[in-house]
């Protein structure tokens, strides 16, 4: 089982490759490459969000 903060790492670099991953079908007008950094921005997002219940539920 992962840590609380393998959760949070994990999910803040998934959130940041998909800004960029965003960012880059929005330059390149690619709409498939855009939808795929919103998705991955969403799973990092999930990822922190477990690894924040993981820190409460400690507490």
């Amino acid at each position: 089982m992962s840590s609380a903060n393998d959760d949070k790492a994990s999910g803040t670099a998934d959130k940041a490759a998909g800004k960029v991953k965003e960012a880059a079908g929005k330059v390149t007008g690619n709409d498939k490459t855009e939808a795929k950094g919103k998705a991955q921005q969403a799973k990092g997002d999930l990822k922190k969000g477990k690894g924040d219940l993981k820190d409460s539920v400690k507490k």
